[in-house]
């Protein structure tokens, strides 16, 4: 079991926070991190009172993943203690959340993501003491969401994706936001460990769009965060 938080939690968090401590790979990806090499990187999946989900989408002008929604997060930068470290920071830099506004309640486990070659830390965190959020690093965010837990839970909101290379994942339709691959795998098992998630009709399948692929870049610290293909399925 990884560590679990000291501080106080909501009651209706603790569900959450108890089994995500003892979660199990498989269920968030079907892709093992490799033994070595990827490239280290976190995200920070946040859970405000509403409860609700900080979610970004990603300016339409980044050669990787323009235009995505995703987690706060990126690479792991040397002054790094750790990926709490990472996930913090990069929120910090790309929307503005203050780190003392945020009870860390546990990691996930590491998730591969072989298109971009991150070996990605989610870091599950709740939002104690919420207070406005914008797109701070206007080069690579351009939009910055709250999404309740209601509408990521609406049947009516869910679906599946099928990528060009024959992936079939979980998508969320939200806040006019296609949300797939690696942010919404994650997302249907945050639902699902929580006990938030309701029956929905995983037969209806719809092609990935187009705008969706984006560009492989060479580099881009922003990528850990993006939807790429490779989580659940």
């Amino acid at each position: 079991m990884r560590p679990i938080t000291a501080e106080p939690l909501p009651s209706w968090l603790v569900p959450l926070a108890e089994r995500a401590a003892s979660v199990e790979p498989e269920r968030l990806s079907r892709l093992k991190p490799p033994a070595q090499g990827g490239r280290p990187s976190a995200v920070l999946v946040l859970i405000g009172p509403g409860p609700d989900v900080l979610i970004l989408e990603r300016a339409a002008s980044l050669r990787n993943h323009a235009g995505q929604p995703a987690f706060p997060g990126g690479s792991v930068d040397p002054q790094d203690a750790d990926p709490v470290a990472t996930a913090l920071r990069e929120a910090w830099e790309e929307v503005g959340l203050d780190p003392r506004s945020v009870v860390v309640i546990t990691t996930l486990p590491r998730l591969w993501i072989p298109v971009t070659g991150f070996v990605v830390t989610p870091v599950l965190a709740w939002w104690r003491a919420p207070h406005p959020v914008r797109p701070v690093a206007v080069a690579e965010v351009a939009r910055v969401h709250r999404v309740p837990v209601a509408e990521l839970a609406d049947p009516a909101n869910r679906l599946r994706i099928r990528h060009p290379s024959g992936y079939i994942g979980p998508a969320f339709q939200v806040h006019g936001m296609l949300v797939w691959g690696f942010t919404a795998g994650v997302l249907s098992t945050i639902l699902d460990l929580a006990g938030w998630a309701r029956p929905w009709d995983s037969s209806r399948i719809e092609e990935l769009p187009p705008s969706q692929l984006g560009i492989p870049a060479a580099d881009s610290g922003a990528g850990a965060g993006a939807s790429d293909a490779g989580a659940k399925s």
